[in-house]
């Protein structure tokens, strides 16, 4: 947006285009027209003398477009490719104002970089139904069907024809599709809106391609509106972004998730945005996942015009979408509301590829220690919980450990039902696949992919010299069940025994393919891994770096840190720095080792600390669940409350974001029935500070990671810790009471060569 100087004693006059920023996100034709939301703020004697110029010709008289209070708000179409320059004038001659427009395709991209290929289409699934549009009579690309099931073509792009759909809630609480009769069907349902109006509950969805996914929009809409020109009586111009979780590493388009649809939430006049591109079920590059949601948001506000706010909805990595496109791209959300959250993806890969090889140890190098037949004592050293008694926690594979020879114990840590499988998917170049890949054309190139987290995000963390995404996880210093060591839970003998052995991972480019269970616990499967030696390998032993010799510690690894340091300079990495209104809620699930542990909310927070000096922007609230019973949730209770700071914030903007946060803004704690247990300044006392611990503190237990355990600060996200030398940590008290005899010294000297990880110094990774 920019201000022009006034002319004479007329006020000045301001031009904005669209709401997301000046980089427009517009279509390529036939698909669309090229066009973007404008808006002209002019006093009124002024407002009949303008004119919008496009590329230096006339485009039209600025009175064409819809006038508002304050002038003129419209769509502006006619934008080509790239460059352009867009000038409001007075009467064709005095350029009041200019704005260079820099405009790109539906396709994309934007600013992610070169778009993944092979990428496989989705478009016939998902409820979508639709066959892409050919853009090639011959490969590389996925191919594309007639109704007969002929191939008729190719596409590298998936893309779809947009298309409106009108459907109606049954009183069975299901979607269908409205009659085009005018006929009433018996069982539609009839809904009451804020101000009293009883309607027919009937939706517009509106679907089709951007930046190579699917895209959704969907509100209420009155009965025999023209598609064309849709009746927006019905939207109360509040506007949900709804971000999904998962975990992927791309190549697929993507399927649109249900909430695309949430019926609560459309109900009561909201609308919804969502994209197949932002759910990390379909892809964890989060540069990609911005600026899809930039150039979905744009397509919104060009249809059916701004919104009075927008905020965030997702759980997980729906999450965490929010707290990074907060960070990385502000405007497109006004506030967000995270469930389940983590801070960011990236530094999560660091705790949990820790996962398998303490597993590992616990299970089969340290097989006759009692200690770890007892389930609670192995968060001695994974830091996150450990349950036993019911099936949701109990490790399904202990008869045939325990047929093996391995130990095992009744229940199971967080890492085998929360994390077992993703450090392979996150790693191993051999494990992954995406949707639909063998329709692919040539298979040669799918057959090429590097299946990895690091090569879904190669644009970010680079290649090396082979062409293989840049790894970022590292271990080198780490010293496992340090703070266990210090409390007295292991002994001296058994801290060294396990830093000895516990390892490392192989670099990507050394792994091989996975063996049992990763492809299935079938009869045949669990014969293949009682009978064929190494087989049986759910800790993905086959890639770790072990003891080469009896004398020799097992290696650990080193990051590259090329990639860790493009992690933090993209972004990538949550900061701390928030800049919206902020209600992080979760269920505590600690009890079923829900892979969502509730320290995370803690960790934003700290980072939020450090890099503000406040966490007034952020409201934690947690509900109590119990295994085996329904859960509550307090999403609804998270989006009126919101909703009624946002209100607070335009009706008070000088005030800003914390000035404007209402009595229920505040730390808080649920029962397992939603009911409050208790709201206050003071209810998560005693978790980030030395205060008594709070009442929400006392209620719901906090554990930590594998990190923390190893003396890492509770916001994680250290890649390469700072390292001092084994004789400083001697004589600074890192071991506490522990006074190792020489030949003990000299055993921490073999294993840290290098030193061991001082946390009292910052990410040696981050620039």
């Amino acid at each position: 947006m920019g201000v022009a100087q006034p002319l004479g004693d007329e006020p000045p006059l301001a031009f904005q285009l669209g709401e997301v920023g000046l980089r427009g996100a517009d279509r390529d034709e036939p698909v669309d027209q090229r066009d973007a939301r404008g808006v002209i703020s002019a006093a009124p004697g002024l407002r009949r003398h303008l004119e919008l110029w496009l590329n230096g010709r006339k485009l039209m008289d600025a009175d064409a477009l819809p006038a508002t209070a304050d002038g003129f708000e419209g769509v502006i179409a006619g934008l080509r490719n790239g460059a352009n320059t867009l000038e409001l004038r007075h009467k064709g001659r005095v350029v009041m104002h200019r704005l260079a427009l820099e405009n790109h395709p539906i396709t994309g991209p934007m600013f992610s970089g070169p778009q993944q290929q092979p990428f496989m289409c989705t478009t016939t699934q998902g409820a979508v139904g639709r066959q892409p549009i050919v853009e090639s009579a011959t490969g590389p690309g996925f191919p594309v069907f007639d109704g007969a099931g002929n191939r008729i073509g190719y596409t590298r792009s998936c893309s779809i024809e947009t298309f409106v759909t009108y459907w109606y809630r049954s009183t069975a609480n299901q979607w269908r599709v409205l009659p085009t009769d005018g006929s009433t069907p018996a069982d539609m349902q009839r809904i009451t809106l804020a101000d009293g109006r009883e309607v027919d509950f009937i939706v517009r969805q509106e679907r089709g391609s951007i930046n190579r996914f699917l895209y959704s929009f969907a509100m209420l809409a009155p009965r025999g509106e023209d598609p064309s020109s849709p009746d927006l009586s019905l939207w109360n111009r509040r506007l949900q972004h709804w971000f999904q979780g998962g975990v992927a590493i791309g190549h697929s388009q993507g399927t649109l998730h249900s909430g695309a649809m949430n019926a609560d939430i459309l109900r009561t006049g909201q609308a919804i945005v969502h994209s197949s591109g932002n759910n990390t079920g379909t892809h964890y590059n989060l540069q990609v996942a911005a600026e899809t949601a930039m150039m979905t948001k744009e397509r919104f506000v060009e249809r059916y015009g701004r919104p009075l706010y927008t905020y965030g909805l997702g759980g997980s990595g729906g999450a965490i979408q929010q707290y990074i496109l907060q960070q990385n791209s502000p405007g497109i959300l006004d506030a967000a509301l995270p469930v389940q959250s983590y801070p960011d993806m990236v530094t999560q890969t660091i705790h949990v590829g820790d996962c398998e090889l303490l597993e590992h140890y616990l299970d089969a190098t340290d097989r006759t220690n009692p200690k770890w037949r007892v389930t609670k004592n192995r968060t001695w050293l994974v830091g996150m919980n450990a349950e036993e008694g019911f099936a949701r926690v109990n490790d399904p594979l202990a008869p045939l450990k325990q047929a093996l020879g391995y130990s095992t114990a009744p229940g199971s840590t967080e890492c085998i039902p929360g994390w077992r499988g993703l450090s392979p998917l996150a790693m191993n170049p051999h494990y992954g696949q995406a949707p639909n890949q063998q329709l692919y054309e040539p298979q040669s190139e799918v057959a090429a992919i590097r299946w990895t987290h690091y090569d879904d995000l190669r644009n970010i963390y680079r290649v090396d010299a082979t062409g293989a995404a840049r790894p970022t996880w590292d271990n080198v210093g780490v010293q496992y069940g340090l703070r266990s060591l210090r409390a007295g839970l292991i002994t001296p003998q058994e801290f060294l025994h396990l830093n000895w052995h516990v390892g490392g991972w192989k670099h990507p480019s050394e792994m091989v393919q996975e063996g049992f269970p990763f492809f299935g616990t079938s009869q045949a499967e669990i014969n293949r891994a009682l009978t064929v030696p190494g087989y049986f390998d759910p800790w993905s032993r086959r890639n770790m770096n072990l003891s080469p010799g009896p004398d020799q510690p097992a290696p650990r690894t080193a990051g590259d840190p090329l990639a860790m340091r493009a992690a933090y300079t993209s972004g990538m990495v949550f900061g701390g720095q928030l800049s919206l209104p902020t209600i992080d809620h979760r269920q505590y699930m600690e009890r079923e080792l829900d892979m969502h542990n509730v320290h995370q909310s803690f960790a934003v927070r700290q980072r939020v600390r450090q890099a503000m000096g406040h966490s007034d922007h952020l409201v934690i609230w947690f509900t109590d669940t119990l295994p085996g019973q329904p859960k509550a949730s307090n999403t609804f209770d998270a989006i009126a409350v919101m909703d009624e700071w946002m209100a607070n914030i335009r009706a008070n903007p000088e005030r800003g974001i914390a000035g404007n946060r209402p009595a229920r803004a505040v730390d808080s704690c649920f029962d397992v029935h939603g009911q409050l247990i208790y709201a206050g300044a003071d209810a998560w006392d005693g978790i980030l500070d030395d205060k008594v611990p709070g009442p929400c503190t006392q209620r719901f237990p906090i554990y930590g990671t594998s990190r923390t355990v190893a003396g890492a600060p509770i916001e994680g996200g250290i890649y390469r810790c700072a390292l001092k030398p084994v004789e400083q940590a001697l004589a600074d008290g890192t071991y506490g009471s522990w006074m190792p005899s020489g030949a003990q010294v000299a055993q921490l000297r073999q294993i840290f060569p290098q030193g061991v990880c001082d946390y009292s110094q910052p990410d040696q990774a981050r620039p």
